[in-house]
């Protein structure tokens, strides 16, 4: 077992979302993610347009519930529920201690590619597709479409690959360097790609896309894009 940083330590091919991970999870995501809490901020100002009075909200992989409780705080005072859904039950406690006080939020402990959704007016997922076996991934795409309200909005984050391997060799160094940048060691860097191993696959751009449009989605765009990570909006 090695240290990947941020007091976590992880095994190889064996990353996981509980015990010491989920505690220290949100100072490990802001430094390993760039602009992760800008993502929420925009997630959060995005919602605007699909909220209402006695909408569904989810957030598929809600992890310790920051981005819940920024939604709740955001649409405070309207009559809406907001679920949270993770699969790892030390996510699932943390989140219900943080979403607690605020009125409308439930959240689940499942698996998303168990979930059974009902009709809703918006779905966030983020950086959570990327962890979902590619075998049913298409599935849980689907799903979401056919549970959105026609005009509601699916938010998808993800770390992506790039189109060939000179780009994704660009990419990795750059991710590298910023990993470097925050301060973590190169064996913490290894560590972590090493115990990531089978656990994260993430698609490139255009295999998202056809995630999205094999699930029914026609209107989709590019919300945010930097180095491998992105940020998709579509609407159905």
């Amino acid at each position: 077992m090695a240290g990947v940083g941020d007091v976590i330590d992880a095994e190889n091919a064996r990353w996981r979302f509980a015990g010491e991970a989920s505690a220290h999870f949100d100072a490990h995501v802001r430094r390993s993610i760039p602009f992760y809490a800008e993502a929420h901020d925009l997630i959060v100002k995005l919602s605007d347009f699909f909220v209402h009075d006695d909408s569904l909200v989810y957030d598929v992989g809600c992890a310790t519930g920051t981005l819940l409780g920024a939604l709740a705080t955001h649409h405070q005072g309207r009559a809406l529920r907001l679920v949270g859904i993770d699969s790892e039950a030390d996510m699932v406690r943390l989140a219900r201690q943080r979403t607690a006080d605020l009125a409308g939020v439930n959240v689940t402990q499942a698996d998303v590619a168990d979930i059974e959704l009902e009709p809703c007016d918006l779905i966030v997922a983020c950086y959570t597709m990327q962890f979902v076996a590619p075998r049913v991934r298409q599935a849980v795409f689907e799903r979401f479409y056919d549970a959105l309200a026609w005009g509601g909005g699916l938010i998808v984050f993800e770390k992506v690959r790039a189109p060939d391997a000179r780009f994704q060799d660009m990419m990795s160094t750059l991710y590298t360097d910023y990993k470097l940048e925050q301060g973590y060691s190169g064996d913490e860097i290894v560590a972590k790609t090493r115990s990531l191993k089978g656990v994260l696959e993430p698609f490139s751009h255009a295999g998202n896309l056809g995630l999205l449009e094999r699930a029914g989605f026609v209107d989709i765009m590019s919300v945010f894009k930097y180095v491998c990570f992105e940020g998709f909006l579509a609407i159905k």
